[in-house]
């Protein structure tokens, strides 16, 4: 009930500013099973996509929104449940089981299944390499697969920024993939890699994104490795060359004068307008100066 009802009260909005636009839809069955596998550019891919589907879509969702504390981490559980979305733990191993039996079970119950076989959002919007588990669902569940193509969403809101750009976003889908000539090949990795390469195939056909035959979550780390080098490195640089980049040192603050009744000097202040020290050296003047020590040391005016 309450994805319908977040479905109807976002609607309005979505088509003032964003005016989505959809091709494919007929390629999305009325009723029965089946995945919708879908590139991942941002955050509001999980918006738009089910906004233009007339069915109700489940997600697989990372389980940190349903984790997080305080009252931000109970709207976003609150949101997140109540639009459909399932939570999966992204760690591996074990936890990739559990994601596999999620999928499986709501394609069980006849309903249509959102995932995006990258694992992550796109760095840099451009299309990486899929992972083997939508390959294993669709064998096991004997579905077809939809491949769909999110255009516009990365410039719209990319990972990392806040407040969405009004601009203009599409949907494609595809037409249906049949992957049943794999029945009973599940457990063949070369078959699995060869179902996946085929869907991220069709979704670079459909979205016209540059492929990148690496894991996605892979560039995230080689991005921020080399982000985190350079800054060190420009921290450095900016440190030996006493730029403002670096943290500045306080500077040294005058020396107080030398009080007239002490024959010490005073130290020499830094800088090329500072005063020459006064000479307390002890030459005999020879124009018939006193040079007693009341005279040397008497009161100013005098």
């Amino acid at each position: 009930m309450f994805y319908w009802v977040v479905k109807v009260f976002l609607s309005p909005f979505l088509r003032m500013f964003w005016r989505p636009w959809a091709e494919g839809l007929e390629h999305v069955p009325a009723e029965g099973p089946a995945i919708l596998a879908s590139n991942h550019l941002s955050f509001l891919d999980s918006i738009f996509l089910p906004f233009v589907v007339p069915r109700r879509v489940t997600f697989l969702a990372k389980s940190d929104y349903f984790t997080q504390r305080g009252v931000k981490g109970r709207a976003k559980r609150m949101f997140f449940s109540g639009v459909g979305q399932l939570p999966i733990d992204r760690s591996g191993g074990k936890a990739s089981d559990a994601a596999l039996r999620s999928g499986v079970r709501v394609l069980g119950q006849g309903k249509l299944l959102g995932i995006y076989p990258e694992g992550t959002r796109s760095p840099d919007g451009r299309l990486y390499r899929g992972k083997v588990g939508v390959a294993r669902m669709a064998l096991e569940s004997k579905v077809k697969v939809i491949p769909v193509a999110m255009i516009g969403t990365f410039e719209v809101q990319p990972q990392g920024r806040t407040m969405p750009k009004i601009r203009r976003v599409g949907i494609r889908i595809g037409r249906p993939l049949d992957f049943s000539r794999y029945e009973d090949m599940a457990d063949d990795r070369f078959v699995l890699r060869s179902i996946t390469d085929e869907i991220m195939y069709e979704l670079m056909q459909l979205s016209g994104q540059e492929y990148v035959d690496v894991y996605a979550q892979r560039a995230k780390d080689e991005i921020a490795t080399a982000r985190a080098a350079a800054a060190a490195e420009a921290a450095g640089l900016a440190a030996a060359n006493g730029s403002p980049a670096a943290k500045p040192s306080k500077a040294p603050k005058a020396p107080k004068p030398a009080k007239p009744a002490r024959p010490t000097r005073p130290a020499k202040p830094r800088g090329a307008d500072a005063a020459t020290p006064p000479d307390t050296g002890s030459a005999t003047p020879t124009d018939g100066r006193d040079t007693s020590a009341a005279a040397r040391h008497g009161s100013p005016g005098l």
